[in-house]
């Protein structure tokens, strides 16, 4: 796990993997100083409602995992990611999933545990989607 200080000091220039879980309200825009290396980034275990609108400038991001924070929809960023592939939002409070959040290369998208009643069907127009997790929510 990294720390606020460590990313705010520099010290984690040129890595690949960010885990930042320390009650984080919103992304601190030190991340975006990460963008020419930074695929992964797990941001799971913090009070996060929203990404910011320019999350797309994380131009290698494969990896976003946001569990058990507070979102109540996917954040239509996401899909502004050009090398996204793997989505992870469970135990969020999730209610809409918009067809803007859904990356061109999406392979895996985890949602379970969260409110979503329904998906967009842009959904089917996902053709890399290997893994698709929705249980617990109120799909019909």
């Amino acid at each position: 796990m990294h720390t606020l200080e460590q990313l705010r000091s520099g010290a984690l220039a040129g890595t690949r993997r960010l885990d930042l879980s320390c009650g984080l309200t919103e992304l601190p825009p030190e991340v975006f100083d990460l963008a020419d290396t930074l695929e992964v980034l797990n941001l799971t275990g913090n009070r996060l409602r929203e990404l910011p609108p320019d999350l797309g400038r994380l131009h290698r991001l494969k990896i976003v995992f946001c569990s058990s924070n507070d979102f109540t929809h996917l954040p239509a960023s996401l899909g502004d990611c050009p090398a996204l592939e793997m989505v992870g939002f469970k135990a969020n409070r999730i209610q809409q999933v918009p067809a803007a959040a859904l990356p061109a290369k999406l392979r895996w998208l985890i949602l379970t545990d969260n409110a979503i009643e329904q998906l967009p069907a842009e959904l089917g127009q996902r053709p890399a989607l290997q893994k698709l997790m929705l249980a617990g929510n109120r799909l019909d």
